[in-house]
């Protein structure tokens, strides 16, 4: 892929700043575009000597460590919604996210990736990310329906299963819309940096499996374990 240099990449501030111009004619709220525009651009670029430093971790701990401070992190905005469920449920969605999203991650590295050494951060951290963040917002959906079905008076089981049906529609939708409607982001990427497309193709398959498998897994064991829990 072709390097983008500061002066290529600014030209496209020029449609950018036509819309803030039709925002300021319309008397929306250009400021907040601008705002988002200066957060974007800063969040990326510390994201991106972040991710240097971590890709030069060298000992498994270490990336442990940094696994294990996503997945909290992934739990408490999975409940973010509703201070007083964080409270309670905290453990039980870091837990559900440690199970679900552990299974995943150890059969894609182990047998399917089959690195070595598995942890290597190039490939677990960006790939652990995905699997966190999107078991996360399948853990959010399935309990924000769990606990308004619960005060709605239907049965566990019932809450249970809508809640779960709930959870996958986001990840199952887009099983149906991949290659029609979108091409993903990683594959997007694979295809531009130089890769075969059919290799793009089964990497991408690998992704999209493993964020129905986690989400499918870690909001199951989620629902499984706050049987009995009402919250007013």
């Amino acid at each position: 892929m072709n390097d983008i240099s500061i002066v290529s990449l600014s030209i496209m501030l020029i449609p950018f700043l036509s819309v803030i111009g039709i925002q300021f004619l319309w008397g929306t709220d250009y400021k907040k575009s601008l705002y988002a525009l200066l957060r974007m651009i800063t969040q990326l670029i510390l994201v991106g000597y972040i991710l240097m430093f971590l890709f030069g971790l060298q000992h498994s701990y270490e990336v442990l460590v940094v696994l294990l401070l996503m997945l909290f992190i992934a739990s408490w905005i999975s409940l973010n919604y509703n201070p007083v469920i964080r409270r309670i449920l905290l453990f039980k969605s870091f837990i559900a996210l440690v199970v679900g999203s552990g299974i995943t991650i150890v059969i894609i590295f182990t047998f399917v990736l089959d690195l070595d050494p598995w942890y290597q951060p190039r490939y677990t951290i960006p790939l652990s990310g995905m699997i966190f963040a999107n078991s996360m917002s399948a853990i959010s959906l399935a309990s924000d329906r769990f606990f308004s079905d619960i005060k709605n008076n239907l049965s566990y089981i019932k809450a249970r299963n809508n809640a779960y049906k709930a959870s996958l529609i986001p990840i199952t939708n887009s099983f149906f819309a991949v290659g029609l409607v979108s091409i993903p982001g990683m594959m997007s990427g694979a295809v531009l940096s130089g890769s075969d497309p059919l290799v793009a193709a089964r990497y991408q398959i690998l992704v999209m499996l493993m964020l129905f498998s986690s989400s499918g897994l870690s909001v199951a064991f989620f629902l499984n374990s706050i049987r009995g829990i009402k919250i007013d």
